[in-house]
C-alpha cells in the first residue's frame, strides 16, 4: 500500500509525490535531489535556479535548465561575474531562460558575492555545510504532513539573513530551504520512498567540508 505523499510507478516503485509530472522530474528525484554536493559550480548553480523558481515550479526551471546552463556560462562564478549589460540585454530576450531582469541581474550579483564568500570560507562548500542541521532537531519520520510544514527552518533562516547581509539577492528563508533539501543539507525523502535510503547512505560516505 502506498503511503500518503508517496505514488507507485508502473513497477511499483515508491517516490516522493511531487516528482510524478515527468520522467525528467522523476530522474532528479532519484539521482540528484537529497544527495549531498560539495561541488562548488553546482551549489552556486542552484541556489540561483532556486531563486529563479520564486513564484514558479521546480519543473518549469529543470525543464529550462539546459538554456540556463548555456546563458549564464554554465553558472561558473569567474565567468559569469564578468558579465555586463550587453549579457543581460542577451538574457532577457533568451527564451530558454526565465526572463526576469531582476532575478538575472540578481544573479550577476549574486556571483561576485559568491567570489567573495569563497575567499573567506576557501569554498562555497565549506560555507553552506557549516550550516547543516544537527541531525537531532530533524523530525524523526519524515511524512507528507511534516513536509508540508518545513517550508523553512531555523538553519534556512540565518543562512538567509547572513547571505542578505553580505548582499545576496533572491535568498529568501524558503528558497534557501529548498536549497538545503536539493543539495543533501537535509534528507526530505518521504518515509517509504525507494530513495531515501540512497541518499542516508550518501550522507554517511559524505565527508562535509569545513
Amino acid at each position: 500500500m502506498v503511503g500518503s505523499g508517496l505514488f507507485a510507478d508502473d513497477a511499483g516503485v515508491c517516490r516522493c509525490t511531487w516528482c510524478e509530472a515527468t520522467p525528467l522530474y522523476r530522474a532528479y528525484h532519484d539521482t540528484e535531489w537529497g544527495f549531498p554536493v560539495a561541488d562548488d559550480r553546482r551549489l552556486f548553480e542552484k541556489i540561483c535556479l532556486e531563486g529563479f523558481q520564486s513564484g514558479l515550479s521546480w519543473l518549469t526551471i529543470l525543464n529550462k535548465r539546459e538554456g540556463f546552463r548555456r546563458g549564464f556560462a554554465n553558472f561558473e562564478v569567474d565567468k559569469l561575474a564578468r558579465f555586463g549589460e550587453k549579457d543581460i540585454e542577451r538574457l532577457v530576450g533568451d527564451a530558454g531562460i526565465v526572463r526576469h531582469r531582476g532575478k538575472i541581474v540578481s544573479a550577476i550579483n549574486n556571483a561576485h558575492r559568491a567570489m567573495e564568500l569563497r575567499d573567506e570560507f576557501g569554498s562555497l562548500a565549506a560555507y553552506f555545510w557549516r550550516h547543516e542541521p544537527d541531525a537531532r532537531s530533524r523530525p524523526k519520520r519524515v511524512t507528507r504532513k511534516a513536509l508540508l510544514a518545513m517550508t523553512t527552518s531555523a538553519e534556512s533562516v540565518a543562512i538567509s539573513k547572513d547571505l542578505k547581509k553580505r548582499g545576496w539577492s533572491f535568498v529568501g528563508p524558503t528558497t534557501v530551504y529548498a536549497f538545503m533539501q536539493a543539495m543533501g543539507l537535509v534528507n526530505d525523502h518521504i518515509e517509504g520512498c525507494h530513495v531515501r535510503e540512497a541518499a542516508l547512505a550518501a550522507r554517511a560516505r559524505f565527508k562535509a567540508p569545513r
